[in-house]
């Protein structure tokens, strides 16, 4: 059977979240048939790639349409269907945070829901899944009401359960037929939020990497160690503590740190590298496309990460398919993919400390290193390949898609999502991966 399921999400490519892009690859290649759709455009400046400037362009972009296009989506569905138009309405209404401003975000997310139905319409697909529990999740949820069909999507990191995605969590896993969990810990954190009647309905899927489109691991001469560090730069990713964790290893061990990425605290971030005289030691790369971004970990010795927050992190999976030993928080779902001391080293969040003993451990332990770094890529094939996930997500597919047929147009009202569907056991035919 040869499905055709919509993407939807905020931005779509993005330099960020590369990993959407390969997992609809990897979908598309065993016969799932995609088409995606944004919210939003991406800059130009992201379109670096030619995979993503193939993929913008073959993308469906609400915010693109003309406003005249926009308002005859809104107004066709009005006059076709007004009762199920109505009951969507308020359910824009319903489902937002309070305040007036939200109220009239809820309607632009109306709007934007009803350009996305008449596409789906126009090109008969069955089932919409979103990446994210955010604004575009809303947005995905609205159409899918309207439009009769089912919907699931994705959930990713910590953020989703904060204010205000939070706040809409549980309605939104409610209305889902399913809804794919990247780690055991942010399944556990959607379990607080609904009946567990609804639990079964909550799948763990990994994100994963296209393992043969890595580049090949480096062995660079130079006279210190390099650890590389890629995020963003913004406070949750605890750059400063570790600026001062580095700071306290002594000099004459302690490597040198790049830094890929940009944000709001760079200009704090110079600054506190004067202020702990690490100029000769830290490196601010930048944001880099991708494959740039690749090379650089390929051709580094450590990857560090000092979050505060993660959700599965895709550059701990990369670095470690690279045959990188990796330093990373105990958060979230890091500990499902870092075994502390058999393919990777662990410390407890914001113990600066602990961090500087783990650095200067492997800035003085040749024979670690590499023990470490050789036990990643077969923990990342063994759980982490994209070709793994997309097959647990074609057999969800396949639960839901064929009952979700656009000509159940004469239903009364949309698949409400609420009867459960398997877990991640079921889906994938066998156990669920464990973490």
């Amino acid at each position: 059977m040869t499905l055709r399921i919509a993407y939807l999400t905020s931005q779509y490519p993005a330099t960020s979240h590369t990993f959407i892009r390969r997992e609809i690859s990897a979908l598309r290649s065993i016969g799932v048939k995609i088409d995606t759709f944004s919210v939003r455009a991406p800059a130009t400046s992201e379109l670096k790639s030619q995979t993503d400037q193939t993929e913008a362009a073959r993308t469906f972009t609400l915010l693109r349409q003309s406003p005249i296009a926009i308002l005859s989506s809104l107004l066709g569905e009005a006059l076709r269907r007004p009762m199920r138009t109505f009951g969507t309405l308020k359910l824009a209404l319903r489902h937002r945070p309070p305040g007036a401003k939200a109220a009239l975000l809820s309607l632009a997310h109306l709007a934007e829901a009803m350009t996305l139905v008449a596409e789906l319409r126009r090109r008969g697909i069955a089932h919409l899944h979103n990446h994210f529990a955010n604004s575009g999740a809303t947005v995905g949820l609205l159409a899918s009401r309207q439009a009769g069909i089912s919907w699931s999507f994705t959930i990713h990191g910590i953020s989703e359960f904060d204010y205000p995605a939070g706040l809409l969590l549980g309605e939104k896993i409610a209305a889902a037929s399913f809804v794919a969990c990247v780690s055991y810990f942010g399944r556990a954190q959607a379990y607080r939020l609904v009946d567990n009647r609804e639990w079964e309905k909550l799948s763990v899927v990994r994100c994963g990497l296209e393992l043969s489109e890595l580049p090949s691991p480096e062995t660079v001469a130079r006279p210190r160690l390099r650890l590389i560090l890629v995020g963003r730069l913004s406070p949750e990713k605890g750059i400063g503590g570790l600026l001062r964790a580095l700071a306290a290893v002594p000099a004459t061990q302690r490597p040198d740190l790049a830094v890929v990425g940009d944000g709001p605290m760079r200009a704090e971030l110079d600054a506190l590298v004067a202020q702990l005289s690490l100029g000769d030691w830290i490196h601010f790369l930048g944001r880099l496309p991708e494959a740039e971004t690749l090379t650089e970990m390929a051709r580094s010795d450590v990857l560090v990460l000092s979050s505060f927050m993660e959700g599965l992190p895709i550059v701990l999976m990369e670095a470690m398919a690279l045959g990188k030993p990796v330093i990373a928080t105990r958060v979230a779902g890091v500990p499902e993919l870092v075994t502390d001391g058999v393919d990777g080293l662990l410390f407890t969040p914001s113990n600066w400390d602990e961090l500087a003993e783990r650095i200067a451990m492997l800035a003085t332990d040749d024979a670690l290193r590499q023990r470490l770094g050789a036990a990643g890529p077969a923990r990342i094939a063994s759980e982490f390949d994209i070709n793994l996930s997309a097959e647990a997500l074609r057999r969800l597919f396949l639960q839901v898609a064929p009952s979700a047929a656009i000509a159940s147009e004469h239903r009364s009202g949309p698949i409400s999502g609420t009867s459960a569907t398997s877990t991640a056991d079921r889906a994938a035919g066998g156990s669920a991966p464990q973490g």
